[in-house]
C-alpha cells in the first residue's frame, strides 16, 4: 500500500529552506508529533508546492493550512507558520481548491514572508503525517531545494 514511499526519491520538498526536525518546530502540538511525525522548513520562498500527485481533501479558509491525500492514501497537512490562524488569510494565497485532483509540483499555495513574518512566532512550513507514518529526515539543519528529492524516509 505504502509502495510510493519506499523509494525516497517519490516524496519531495515542498518549499525551499533549512530542513527541520519536527521538535524544533515552536509549537507543542506539532513538536511533540500529537497530530503525527513530519518535518518542517523555515522557508527563503514564498512558494509552495505539492510534495506528492493525489487531492486536495482540506484547504482551510484562513488559506494558512491544506490538507493532502496521496495516490496511495498518505494523508499530509501542510501548515505555514505558527499562530497563522489568526491573521484570517492575511498574507496567504490559495492556488488550489478542496477536491482538486494534483501532481507533484503543483503549486498549492503562496505566502507573503516579510508580511506575516512579525505577526507570528514562525514561519516554518511544517509537514505532517496525519495516517500513522514514522518520518525519518534525512538532512536536517541544510538548506533544500523545492522538489529535491531524497529528504525524507517514511514507514508505517
Amino acid at each position: 500500500m505504502f509502495q510510493m514511499f519506499k523509494k525516497k526519491s517519490l516524496f519531495v520538498s515542498p518549499a525551499a529552506g533549512n530542513l527541520k526536525e519536527l521538535e524544533e518546530v515552536a509549537d507543542e502540538a506539532f513538536a511533540s508529533k500529537a497530530m503525527g511525525d513530519g518535518f518542517a522548513i523555515e522557508p527563503v520562498e514564498a512558494a509552495v508546492y505539492s510534495p506528492v500527485h493525489g487531492t486536495v481533501e482540506l484547504a482551510f479558509l484562513t488559506k494558512h493550512a491544506i490538507g493532502l491525500k496521496s495516490a496511495d492514501g498518505v494523508e499530509i497537512l501542510i501548515h505555514v507558520g505558527v499562530d497563522t490562524v489568526s491573521l484570517n488569510g492575511e498574507g496567504f494565497t490559495l492556488h488550489i481548491e478542496q477536491g482538486q485532483k494534483i501532481k507533484q509540483g503543483d503549486l498549492l499555495l503562496t505566502v507573503d514572508i516579510p508580511l506575516i513574518k512579525d505577526k507570528v512566532p514562525s514561519t516554518d512550513i511544517i509537514v505532517v503525517f496525519t495516517t500513522g507514518e514514522q518520518c525519518r529526515v534525512l538532512k536536517a539543519g541544510r538548506k533544500v531545494t523545492s522538489m529535491e528529492k531524497d529528504i525524507i524516509t517514511l514507514e508505517k
